[in-house]
C-alpha cells in the first residue's frame, strides 16, 4: 500500500476475530487528509469493527493501523486520542445531569487555580455554536437536549480536543430531516477547515451526498473502495449484497378478511384531535408524517404509554377504553414494536430468553429447555432469522438480526394488532428487503398491522392504505389498490395542507 503521507489513516492487513470467526479479515484502507469517507455494508459485513480497530475500543488480531503514518498501539483509546481521533457512537457518551458546555469539556476541564472554570468552558462553548453556526443553551442539562444537539456537542467534544479526525457510525439514524440539514452543515464545516472525517452509514443518499471516497464491506471483507463519482445508489447496493435489491411494491396475494379492530375519538390535549381508524384482518395500514405529526404520539397511545389519551378500541367487536399501561394493551391483544430495539430487548440475554421474557412464570429467568427452544425457533425463523444464532447474545447480533428478533418475540404472543414503529431503522438494504417481505408474511397469516417509518418509500412498498398525518389529525388517505399514488400529493399534506384546502 502507499506510505503517501497525504493519508490520514492507512489500515494494512487489519483482521479481528470473535470465537473463532473473523468479523474483519484482511481489510486494507486508505482515508485521505481532509477528506469525508464513508464506510458502507450490510450489517455484520464488519464496519462497525474495522472502525472499533481505527478508534482504539478493539485490539486488531493481524495487520496494523496507522494514523499519519505512526501506527496505533492495540486497544488504546488514550493513543488513539493522542494521534488526535475522535469517535462518536450511535449511542452517545453524554452525562444527563451536567449542562451542554459541561459535557463538550468532559475528561477535559479548563480550571483556574485548581478550580473549574465555568466562565471560560462556558465562552468556549459559545465559540463553537457560532463556529458551527448551531444554538444550543449552554446551561441546558444534557438530558433535556434533542438528540442532534447530543450528536453535535459530541463532535464539540472532538474539535475542542484538536482532534484531527474524526469518525461517526450511524451518525444520522435517530435524526429527522431537518435534524440531519445541521448536522450535514456541521461536517461540511469541519472538513473545509481540514477535519478528516469517517463515517458509517446505510442512509445511501445521505453517503452519496456527504462523501468524497466509498468503501464497500461484504462478509468482513473490503470489497470494493473507490471516489464517490464513480457510485450510484444500484451500484453500491450491488457491491454490498452482490446482486441488485431494491425495495419494491409487490401486489397483496391475500384477501381481507373482516373488521379486526375499530379505533375511535383518539385525542390527547395539544397532541391528537380524534382519530378514527378500522382495519382488516390482513390489512397493513400505512401511517406516514413529518417529525411532530402525532403519528408516533399516537401509537404510544394505543398501547398505553401515555395514559392520558382518551377514547376507545374495539378488538372483534369488544370494546373498551385506551389501555392506561402496557400491561393492559398486551391483555387486549395489541403489541407494539418500537423503533428503538436497544429499549425492547435484553441485550445481554440470547434470543430465546428475549422470546420468553415477561411470558414465564415467576421465578424463571433463563432458560436450558429444549421445549421452549422450539417456539422460539419456529417463529424467528418465519422473519428469516437464522435459528442457529438463537443462543447468542443479543448484543452480538447485527440490528437487522436484532430487528427479526424483536419481530418474533411480539409476533409468539399471537396478537390482534401489531403496532410497528421504524421496522427499518438502522439496518442495511439488504435486511430491510427481507423485515418489509416478513411483514406482508405476517400479514398473509392474517395479522391486522399498522406501520410507521420515517422512510416514505418503505410504507408505500407494503401498506395497503396509506394515512397521512399532520398536526395530531390524519389529514389524507389513500388507497394503495386504486393504482398509482402521487408522492408529491402525500408531501404536500404531509407539510400541513388541510383537506379542505386541498
Amino acid at each position: 500500500m502507499s506510505s503517501d503521507s497525504r493519508y490520514a489513516i492507512r489500515c494494512e492487513g487489519v483482521s479481528k476475530k470473535f470465537s473463532g470467526k473473523y468479523a474483519v479479515h484482511r481489510a486494507d484502507l486508505e482515508v485521505a487528509a481532509g477528506s469525508i469517507h464513508a464506510l458502507v455494508g450490510e450489517n455484520g459485513a464488519g464496519k462497525s469493527t474495522l472502525l472499533g480497530m481505527i478508534s482504539g475500543r478493539l485490539a486488531n488480531d493481524e495487520g496494523r493501523v496507522l494514523v499519519f503514518g505512526e501506527e496505533l498501539r492495540a486497544a488504546s483509546p488514550r493513543d488513539s486520542r493522542k494521534h488526535g481521533l475522535a469517535v462518536v457512537y450511535q449511542e452517545l457518551t453524554m452525562v444527563p445531569a451536567l449542562t451542554a458546555a459541561q459535557n463538550v469539556f468532559l475528561g477535559q476541564l479548563r480550571s483556574t487555580a485548581g478550580f473549574a472554570d465555568d466562565a471560560r468552558m462556558r465562552a468556549r462553548f459559545l465559540e463553537l455554536c457560532r463556529e458551527f453556526d448551531v444554538q444550543i443553551d449552554p446551561d441546558a442539562q444534557a438530558r433535556d437536549l434533542s438528540i442532534s444537539q447530543q450528536q453535535i456537542v459530541e463532535i464539540m467534544r472532538g474539535v475542542q480536543a484538536d482532534s484531527r479526525i474524526l469518525m461517526l457510525d450511524e451518525p444520522s439514524a435517530a435524526l429527522a430531516e431537518s435534524e440531519r440539514e445541521v448536522l450535514y452543515r456541521v461536517l461540511s464545516k469541519l472538513k473545509r477547515d481540514g477535519t478528516t472525517i469517517v463515517f458509517v452509514s446505510h442512509n445511501l443518499d445521505e453517503v452519496l451526498a456527504l462523501s468524497d471516497h466509498i468503501t464497500v464491506m461484504r462478509d468482513s471483507e473490503v470489497v470494493r473502495s473507490d471516489p464517490r463519482a464513480v457510485w450510484d445508489k444500484q451500484s453500491i447496493v450491488r457491491a454490498m449484497v452482490g446482486k441488485d435489491a431494491a425495495i419494491v411494491r409487490k401486489p397483496r396475494q391475500h384477501e381481507l378478511g373482516e373488521v379486526e379492530v375499530r379505533i375511535g375519538d383518539v385525542s390527547l390535549a395539544g397532541g391528537l384531535h380524534g382519530i378514527d381508524i378500522s382495519a382488516r384482518r390482513g390489512e397493513i395500514i400505512g401511517m406516514w408524517g413529518l417529525v411532530g405529526s402525532g403519528r408516533t404520539t399516537f401509537f404510544r397511545s394505543l398501547f398505553g404509554l401515555i395514559p392520558q389519551a382518551t377514547g376507545t378500541v374495539e378488538i372483534r367487536g369488544r370494546r373498551r377504553p385506551l389501555p392506561r399501561s402496557a400491561r393492559q394493551a398486551i391483555a387486549a391483544g395489541i403489541v407494539m414494536v418500537p423503533e428503538s430495539r436497544k429499549a425492547a430487548l435484553v441485550m445481554g440475554m440470547d434470543s430465546i430468553s428475549n422470546y420468553w421474557l415477561g411470558r414465564r412464570p415467576p421465578g424463571r429467568f433463563f432458560v436450558s429447555s429444549r421445549q421452549e427452544e422450539a417456539p422460539a425457533k419456529r417463529v424467528s425463523e418465519f422473519f428469516g432469522f437464522n435459528a442457529r444464532r438463537l443462543r447468542d447474545q443479543v448484543r452480538n447480533l447485527s440490528g437487522g438480526n436484532q430487528q427479526k428478533v424483536l419481530l418474533a418475540k411480539w409476533a409468539g404472543r399471537d396478537p390482534h394488532l401489531f403496532l410497528i414503529d421504524e421496522p427499518t431503522r438502522g439496518i442495511d438494504v439488504g435486511a430491510k428487503v427481507e423485515v418489509l417481505d416478513s411483514l406482508r408474511d405476517l400479514a398473509a397469516d392474517g395479522a391486522t398491522i399498522i406501520v410507521t417509518s420515517s422512510e416514505l418509500e418503505e410504507v408505500l412498498a407494503i401498506c395497503d392504505r396509506l394515512l397521512v398525518f399532520s398536526h395530531g389529525r390524519v389529514v389524507h388517505e389513500v388507497d394503495m389498490a386504486e393504482g398509482e399514488t402521487s408522492v408529491e400529493e402525500i408531501l404536500k399534506f404531509g407539510f400541513g395542507e388541510s383537506k379542505e384546502s386541498a
